[in-house]
């Protein structure tokens, strides 16, 4: 199930979003021209490293590494599998939240997601970069503060495919069901075992983002779901 669009206009630009999809292209656009040799350099010195991490997991330099970790990609289906989740659903959280506190919330979502995988596997000498955790922070805010909204979503059966609108909840709830089997199944094994994937990081990321969404819906109290149904048809000009 491949979300493409979700039934959900924001009142206002998502810059802070769309500032991180283009540091996140910039920074793979400039990967492209190391070498490799270069670039695994790069990954190993400049990104979290599990093994290194419990070793000084709070160290500004540490900290600075989880930030570089979250703007590396292995390849373009990996940069590109990322930012479209980002794009269809970053906007809203950023719509609600309000800019800054939408950035903060991101990077707290990733450092969550970070340390959420070298707790698991604290021996591993394997780069984590993505942008994978904290763009599943974005998705588990989106499934607290959206169960219900439409997500446009190309279902895959076999040799055909068909878009269908299902609920986020759905779509979010599946995604995430999905992240925990894997990374169940991936444990004990090598990053061989789990194709290379981090999902514990995905794990970590989602619960981090849905808890602060939560916290933050009780500090400011969102309208009711009728209300908020009301405005979104409105922004959508069906009223």
């Amino acid at each position: 199930m491949l979300p493409i669009q979700d039934v959900n206009p924001t009142r206002r630009f998502p810059i802070v979003n769309y500032a991180l999809i283009a540091i996140n292209v910039i920074v793979f656009v400039t990967q492209l021209g190391l070498s490799e040799r270069d670039l695994t350099q790069v990954y190993f010195t400049q990104s979290v490293v599990p093994n290194l991490v419990t070793q000084t997991p709070f160290f500004p330099e540490t900290l600075l590494d989880f930030i570089r970790s979250m703007f590396f990609h292995g390849g373009w289906a990996h940069l590109l599998g990322n930012m479209l989740y980002l794009y269809i659903f970053g906007d809203n959280i950023e719509d609600r939240m309000g800019s800054v506190m939408y950035l903060v919330f991101y990077l707290i979502c990733g450092f969550a997601a970070g340390y959420a995988q070298v707790l698991i596997d604290p021996a591993s000498g394997i780069p984590l970069i993505g942008a994978s955790g904290a763009i599943a922070g974005v998705l588990g805010g989106y499934l607290v503060l959206f169960p219900n909204v439409k997500v446009r979503a190309l279902v895959l059966l076999g040799y055909f495919s068909r878009l269908t609108e299902v609920p986020a909840l759905i779509v979010l709830g599946f995604w995430f069901v999905l992240q925990l089997f894997n990374g169940f199944m991936s444990l004990g094994g090598t990053a061989e075992t789990g194709g290379g994937v981090a999902f514990f990081a995905h794990v970590g990321g989602f619960v981090a983002g849905a808890v602060l969404v939560f916290v933050f819906k009780m500090i400011f109290p969102q309208p009711p779901a009728d209300d908020m149904r009301n405005m979104l048809y409105q922004r959508q000009g069906r009223l």
